[in-house]
């Protein structure tokens, strides 16, 4: 094999990196997402010649991840492509994860994302990528236990994404204020999405609802129009968020911290307990460390960092 991952002037070897993701963005549960390229993960694959697909190794701040590809979201993720397509040949994996677990940045669908789109590369024929979507879902559902696509979809598609649908899912590309940064404070806990998916009530109020909708549609219409007072007004989740915010300490503290620093709207990221604000670019350090300040009153150090939010999702960064 040569330096270049080519034999015989074939592709056989690629690494992919996968954005971390912003799910829900507060006000669009299972529907919204958005990337953080500040952090991601790497997958390397290479073909091989034994039709099957096997982790080679798992680096990074992993953990203790499964290397059995069924019980991992990458490997579960090219094993359904790998028999969808009917494939001849197999797939090695070297996974670098640089997502934290469990920290609300969609690390599980980021994975998944990087493998299939490493894979993709590998392909004699590519396929779309609403396909390489339906195969990264089912390893999200190794993570979560239920196939949603708020994290997947903008990890794959890149920026703020809107996905309505499971089964044919339709995606679109929202646009973002140029002048806004995401903000993120990662506190060193462990929060599982399970856990944080299992307190959510079944129903809501009639009065919730209507509000959260039209804060959902507020939030969009402001960012096609870059409205950025219509972004601030809308950035109210009024359903998930009341429910959730227990289970991160000092939460309240840390969003009151970055709206009195000049953030836009705060909330929880994903399933949490990573914390995320939306601020014009001149407020974002203050806002960065109005955050970071307000967990550490609470007794937790957090990992903290600041994202454009640009169309950049999965590729190949090596050939």
């Amino acid at each position: 094999m040569t330096e270049s991952g080519y034999v015989n002037n074939v592709l056989t070897d690629v690494t992919a990196f996968a954005p971390a993701t912003v799910a829900n963005v507060g006000i669009g549960f299972d529907i919204l997402g958005h990337t953080v390229d500040a952090v991601g993960d790497r997958v390397r694959l290479r073909s091989i010649d034994e039709p099957v697909v096997r982790i080679r190794s798992i680096s990074g701040v992993a953990g203790d991840l499964p290397v059995e590809p069924q019980r991992n979201t990458a490997g579960r993720a090219v094993q359904a492509m790998h028999a969808t397509l009917g494939l001849k040949f197999g797939f090695e994996l070297d996974i670098d994860k640089g997502i934290p677990l469990a920290s609300g940045l969609g690390g599980s669908a980021a994975s998944a994302v990087a493998a299939v789109v490493a894979a993709n590369a590998l392909l004699p024929e590519p396929v779309s990528r609403l396909q390489l979507l339906k195969f990264a879902m089912q390893g999200e559902i190794v993570a979560s236990g239920s196939a949603h696509v708020d994290n997947i979809a903008p990890c794959l598609f890149g920026g703020l994404v809107l996905t309505v649908g499971i089964d044919h899912p339709r995606v679109k590309q929202i646009p973002v204020p140029a002048s806004l940064r995401c903000v993120l404070a990662h506190p060193h806990m462990f929060l599982g999405t399970r856990e944080a998916r299992a307190i959510l009530k079944t129903d809501v109020t009639r009065s919730d609802f209507v509000w959260q909708t039209a804060n959902l549609a507020g939030f969009i219409s402001g960012c096609y129009s870059n409205d950025l007072e219509m972004i601030r007004e809308s950035f109210d989740d009024v359903i998930i968020e009341p429910q959730r915010q227990s289970l991160i300490p000092g939460f309240m503290d840390v969003k009151q911290a970055a709206l009195a620093a000049g953030a836009l709207g705060c909330s929880i990221s994903g399933a949490g307990p990573t914390v995320f604000a939306w601020a014009q670019v001149q407020h974002a350090e203050a806002v960065r460390g109005a955050m970071i300040a307000a967990f550490a009153a609470h007794g937790l150090q957090s990992d903290h960092w600041i994202s454009a939010i640009e169309n950049n999702g999965a590729r190949v960064v090596k050939a």
